[in-house]
């Protein structure tokens, strides 16, 4: 039986306010084909199908016309998909009656007993072979929040320890319903133990001192596989070969320049894990930098000069970040480098703007005292301000604006 794992579509979603359906429905196309070439069984998706709560209309037809496509082609494939933390999870499990008679099962919410327990049933699915023998069983969990996952009491980490809790009981049930030769794999979407995040990573909720991290030791070692989600980036968890983020399949950043995305390929076969590899998601529109590192603005500028002109069309044309190290505030900056890229056909996604500040030494702090700081002036503080950003002063014709406004402020209203 083979199995696809990838996650983190985030169709739907806007690359510095671009578009992105042309590279969306790309990586659809090429993941349609690679279920065929790759005659895969089972494709697991581990949450954020969908970059928002409340997705387009467009974005929720690319997402049922690739199943629709899917089934077509493959008329025997098994496809779970969870939800994430980016998804509606009662919006995206409402179309399940119809789905499950196409061999899709969509898990978003938790469901329980009237006395509250989870019922884990509801989320452990058998995954079949051609012939319809079970051959493993799948603890579809998807992103828990608060209430879905059991609540411990005198414990030092609710959120970590009930997520473990969570596992141990859905593998005892999943352990339960199994034969001994099936096996049992997991999916999850979460934020494990010492994963490498991305840039675009650093955006989401906050990690307050790694309270809402889970160790790769949640997972029962009899888990042959866990698919997992949320981090973007592709990688092993705890060194663990068989529990991975398979990472998002178009790139999120421009950190991601030269990052290879994937999707996630293993076979099982009597219980265990075999032939497990990734397989590289083709770009459909690349990034760039120009130039490799930040630049004076004269340099930056003759550098995207003498870009040549892309020749390819508009949904193709490459995102564009520049990186410029100016001295101070440089107010016509987008205006110069827009005149630079004229008629170049790239796409301008972000100017990233650094200072030639020095660097701050050992023990050094910026931090001002309560005291000190009732003594200063606003002209005062805005003269450290700028100093610390850009490392020089405050020119003259800005202190005198500054004097301006903030005499017009506190003069007495007539």
């Amino acid at each position: 039986m083979n199995i696809l794992h990838t996650a983190d579509w985030h169709i739907g979603q806007l690359f510095h306010e671009y578009d992105r359906t042309y590279e969306h429905q790309r990586f659809l196309d090429w993941l349609l084909a690679t279920l065929t070439t790759e005659q895969i069984d089972v494709l697991l998706v581990s949450g954020d199908v969908f970059d928002l709560s409340n997705p387009s209309a467009a974005s929720i037809k690319m997402f049922y016309s690739f199943l629709n496509q899917t089934v077509k082609q493959n008329p025997d494939l098994q496809i779970i998909v969870t939800a994430g933390n980016h998804d509606s999870a009662s919006r995206l499990e409402s179309p399940k009656p119809l789905l499950e008679s196409s061999n899709i099962h969509i898990v978003g919410l938790i469901e329980k007993d009237w006395n509250g327990n989870i019922d884990y049933s509801k989320i452990t699915l058998p995954l079949k072979d051609k012939a319809g023998n079970t051959k493993a069983w799948c603890i579809a969990a998807p992103f828990l929040r608060m209430g879905d996952y059991p609540s411990l009491p005198d414990c030092a980490n609710p959120y970590a320890e009930g997520i473990t809790a969570f596992y141990k009981a859905a593998y005892e049930y999943a352990a339960s319903q199994k034969e001994p030769e099936q096996a049992i794999i997991a999916m999850g979407h979460l934020h494990a133990q010492q994963a490498e995040v991305g840039d675009i990573d650093k955006t989401e909720r906050p990690i307050m001192g790694g309270v809402e991290c889970i160790s790769a030791a949640a997972f029962d070692h009899n888990i042959r596989y866990v698919a997992l989600g949320h981090i973007h980036k592709a990688q092993r968890v705890g060194g663990k070969e068989h529990i991975r983020y398979c990472g998002s399949p178009l790139p999120m950043s421009f950190s991601e320049t030269h990052y290879k995305h994937q999707v996630i390929v293993f076979n099982i076969g009597a219980g265990h894990i075999e032939e497990l590899k990734a397989i590289e998601i083709p770009v459909s529109v690349p990034l760039l930098r120009v130039p490799a590192v930040h630049s004076a603005l004269p340099e930056v500028l003759d550098s995207l000069q003498q870009l040549a002109a892309f020749e390819g069309d508009s949904q193709t044309a490459p995102y564009l970040e520049v990186r410029v190290l100016l001295e101070g505030p440089e107010p016509g900056l987008r205006h110069k480098v827009e005149t630079a890229l004229a008629g170049k056909k790239f796409r301008l996604a972000k100017i990233d703007v650094c200072y030639n500040t020095p660097e701050k030494q050992p023990g050094e702090s910026p931090a001002v005292s309560a005291e000190a700081l009732k003594e200063l002036q606003p002209l005062e503080v805005v003269q450290k301000v700028y100093q610390s950003k850009y490392n020089n002063p405050l020119p003259e014709d800005l202190q005198q604006l500054f004097q301006q406004v903030a005499q017009e402020v506190n003069e007495p209203e007539a």
